[in-house]
């Protein structure tokens, strides 16, 4: 069977597709006109102001591998940024061999209003779509990010944070669709998500209770719960990282964050239920101290499974 790439006609369509989507979106946002935001800069310009903007000092070369531009282009927009009083030279003082740039007050001056115009025109692009159609606009261009980076997932950067509105519901969906996709367990596993985070919001009590969602790209890539069994005993419950953010330690990262949380509360012991078959899961939980304490055979999730009781004492 031929792949992707051998499949000459498909690849000359999947081509001819996406150079007709950068031609209609480099129209949608003017980079053909002779001065990008109706400025007396380009593209590039635009984009080292950007990120002199966003740095209290940098390097060319830094700037260079950032932007992905050739040295010799870029040193001929800093010689006539220079020149227009744009940017300044400084000498590092730990390293004398280099020199930082740094937008001057003139240069900062002049990219003020690019910038304001950049987010009125995304937003005059963004003003008659619904809330959803916006929601799918973000989606799609987050989608589209993550794959073509996929080679460089290792370098992905990721928060914790507490839910927001919606993540409850993602942490359902993300159960049934992982376990389902990758295990075939049947909507049990998704009615049981359901029913844990359920009684989370009911009984939630800051103090020994708490959630953390992992995020990347602007989406929920991961989650864990710490819940209360008593004023001693804790309960790990409902961790899962998405396949994409793979690789990256959130799991380990959502159980030490757990097992932090769960000391500061007070509690003497943490406590979770996992299956023999989670090998990934269960390196976490060993790695971070837990112990196996019992094991019961079940039928769940259509399936006969070996589950597992583990134990940390905090």
């Amino acid at each position: 069977m031929k792949n992707r790439a051998e499949n000459k006609p498909a690849r000359h369509r999947e081509i001819a597709l996406i150079r007709d989507f950068n031609r209609f979106y480099t129209r949608q946002i003017g980079l053909l006109q002779e001065g990008l935001l109706a400025s007396p800069f380009s593209l590039t310009e635009v984009r080292v102001m950007y990120e002199l903007s966003q740095r209290t000092d940098s390097t060319a070369s830094e700037l260079a591998a950032v932007l992905g531009v050739n040295h010799g282009y870029l040193s001929r927009i800093l010689r006539r940024f220079q020149s227009l009083g744009l940017i300044q030279k400084v000498r590092s003082k730990t390293d004398g061999r280099q020199l930082l740039l740094t937008l001057t007050g003139k240069g900062r001056r002049a990219y003020a209003p690019l910038d304001a115009r950049a987010n009125s025109e995304i937003d005059l692009l963004l003003k008659d779509l619904s809330t959803e159609e916006v929601r799918h606009l973000l989606d799609a261009a987050q989608t589209i990010r993550r794959l073509l980076s996929a080679k460089a997932s290792e370098n992905r950067a990721y928060i914790l944070r507490p839910p927001q509105p919606g993540d409850y519901g993602w942490v359902v969906g993300a159960h049934g669709e992982l376990y389902s996709r990758e295990y075939a367990w049947n909507d049990e596993i998704e009615k049981l998500a359901a029913e844990i985070v359920a009684k989370y919001l009911e009984s939630f009590d800051a103090k020994f209770d708490c959630c953390w969602i992992a995020e990347s790209e602007g989406q929920p890539v991961g989650c864990v719960f710490v819940m209360k069994e008593s004023s001693t005993v804790a309960k790990l419950r409902l961790l899962l990282v998405s396949p994409r953010a793979r690789g990256l330690g959130i799991g380990s990262r959502l159980v030490s964050e757990c097992i932090r949380f769960a000391r500061q509360a007070g509690y003497k012991q943490l406590k979770l239920w996992t299956q023999n078959s989670l090998s990934d899961a269960r390196k976490i939980y060993q790695k971070h101290g837990f112990e196996l304490v019992e094991q019961q055979p079940h039928h769940s999730f259509g399936h006969d499974l070996l589950g597992e009781h583990w134990e940390l004492q905090l």
